[in-house]
């Protein structure tokens, strides 16, 4: 798509003249010049930077009343250009000089960069697939562990021969079931 660069003539009163004081393009661009009021003589014209690399075939333009006419900036291939960025000047002129207005334009022969789109979906935590434990399996170290109090509570239970001893021995068997128990629950 080929840039443009809008020129107003007669806009704001005979004679006048409205455009930006910067315009940039990455190569050939066109000059629209819309004519507001009286038919009037144009004069476009590129500075001896510019002119190393572009060229307008026709400097002198006449305008209809509304009318816009487009002028050409064709520029040399980018392998062409001295360097990346070439800065210079357009000269608008309108009434013999009466009116003038410059422009300044930057050639830049590097591409734009592309905008990068992110798909919404990396913004989200990303599902990991987990093997699921049964609740009996993740409570089989708290079984092993009760089991193992139970023996051993019954095995001093056996060898000690106080009432004392049997009573803390059953207090431990009792808490071991409690937290198996209750960790099957729980899960």
């Amino acid at each position: 798509m080929t840039e443009t660069l809008a020129v107003d003539v007669n806009r704001t009163g005979l004679h006048t003249l409205e455009a930006p004081t910067t315009f940039e393009a990455n190569g050939p661009f066109a000059i629209a010049l819309t004519n507001h009021g009286e038919p009037t003589h144009i004069h476009v014209h590129l500075d001896d930077r510019l002119s190393e690399i572009a060229r307008i075939e026709a400097s002198n333009h006449y305008v209809e009343t509304d009318e816009t006419r487009h002028i050409e900036v064709k520029t040399r291939d980018h392998t062409e250009w001295p360097s990346d960025l070439i800065r210079g000047k357009l000269k608008v002129v309108t009434a013999h000089g009466q009116e003038t207005h410059y422009v300044d334009i930057e050639f830049d022969r590097t591409p734009a960069k592309e905008p990068v789109e992110v798909d919404p979906d990396l913004s989200k935590p990303r599902q990991t697939e987990t093997s699921e434990v049964s609740p009996a399996m993740r409570a089989l170290p708290v079984g092993v562990l009760g089991a193992v109090a139970l023996v051993l509570a019954l095995g001093a239970v056996f060898a000690a021969d106080g009432i004392n001893f049997v009573l803390g021995a059953f207090a431990v068997v009792a808490g071991g079931l409690c937290a198996v128990a209750a960790n099957y629950l729980l899960v």
